[in-house]
Parts: structure tokens; C-alpha cells; sequence
């Protein structure tokens, strides 16, 4: 049977809070994952409906929870677009790469950053979920800014972490703007043979 009720208390850093069943109905506690994978992020007072199980001690817990308008492939939805766009750059970088467009170096760069970034994102949710030293927004927009974008815009959709905050989304793209442009300016001869001589260099 499913329920109907209103998200409250809802700690994003440590990713659960509590629903409030419509009617005046018991308050069962939710976490994070067990809402229905999709694009967005709970932020509390969000009306929702849920089944009732429970946790390993056998304490009742909101299990498969989705919002309410969003239907189920909605919120199955995984944010394919911006998966499309990162995985696309990694592919143009390297077929750009291979036509000496760009040094050898620079998409071996895009691939290490991103998977930095990305594990960086997992350790900051794990580490929110422990409520333990979480690593600064600062650090993941400056690996973003290197070349780790696309491993954030991947770490953000299928970890379904930070994906709904309004600054670091923010930030995050004026990272991904900033970067390409930058990628851009390497890709003309100036810039070319300006890389070119920082990587004889190294």
C-alpha cells in the first residue's frame, strides 16, 4: 500500500529527515536512498508518497519514495542530457587528440581529473551520510575548473549529490564555461603552440 504525506525535517547534509503521513497520520523516518532514482534532490516540504518497511532493526522506514507530479519515468529519469554533454567533450577531446589537434597530454588531463572529481564526490556524500570532515565546495569547483567537469556532471547525476543546489550548480557551470573557453583559446595556434611548449617544458 502506498502513502501519501509531507517531506519534513529533511537534513541534506546527512541525507534523511522524515515524512509526516497526510490525515495526521504516524511520522516515519526516509532516507535519501530510498527515494526513486531521478533528477531531483530533495529539499524538504515536498509532498511525496511512499511504502511503509522497515530498516535492519526492524524500525518502520519510508521505502520507494517519489514525488508527487512526477511520474514514475520521470523519476527514473537519470539527467541523460547532461551525461550526453560530458560523455560527448571526453570523446571530442580525444578524436581532437588523435588529428594533433590538441597534445597527447590534455585528454589524459580531462580523463584523471574527472576521475578524481568524481571519487571526490563520493567521498563527500559518503562522508555527509557519516557525518563526518566533508571536503569543500571549493576544492570540487576547482577540479571542475582543471578538466574534472564531466566526472562532476557524472557524479552528480548517478550519486544524485549536490545536484539540486542552486549555487553549486551554479558555479559548477560558469567552471565548465570557463574551461572550454579555455580549451577553446589552446585550439588556436597561439594557444597550440603555447601548450606545446609547456608540455616540452614538463
Amino acid at each position: 500500500m502506498r502513502f501519501q504525506g509531507k517531506l519534513t525535517d529533511w537534513k541534506d547534509d546527512k541525507g534523511y529527515g522524515f515524512i509526516v503521513q497526510n490525515g495526521g497520520g504516524e511520522r516515519v523516518f526516509v532516507h535519501i536512498r530510498d527515494f526513486a532514482a531521478g533528477p531531483k534532490r530533495p529539499t524538504g516540504n515536498e509532498i511525496v508518497t511512499y511504502e511503509i518497511g522497515t530498516d535492519p532493526k526492524g524500525r518502520k522506514q519510508a521505502k520507494n519514495v517519489s514525488f508527487v507530479g512526477l511520474s514514475p519515468k520521470q523519476s527514473k529519469q537519470p539527467g541523460n542530457l547532461t551525461l550526453t554533454l560530458a560523455a560527448a567533450f571526453l570523446v571530442f577531446v580525444a578524436v581532437a587528440a588523435a588529428l594533433n589537434k590538441l597534445p597527447v597530454a590534455v585528454p589524459g588531463l580531462y580523463l584523471v581529473a574527472s576521475l578524481v572529481a568524481y571519487f571526490a564526490y563520493a567521498a563527500d556524500k559518503s562522508a555527509a551520510k557519516q557525518g563526518e570532515w566533508r571536503t569543500p565546495e571549493n576544492t570540487l569547483h576547482l577540479l571542475s575548473l582543471i578538466g574534472g567537469w564531466p566526472g562532476a556532471l557524472f557524479a552528480q547525476k548517478k550519486l544524485r549529490h549536490k545536484n539540486s543546489k542552486a549555487s553549486v550548480q551554479t558555479v559548477l557551470w560558469v567552471t565548465v564555461a570557463a574551461n572550454c573557453g579555455g580549451l577553446g583559446w589552446v585550439m588556436t595556434p597561439a594557444g597550440t603552440n603555447f601548450l606545446h611548449q609547456v608540455v616540452a617544458m614538463a
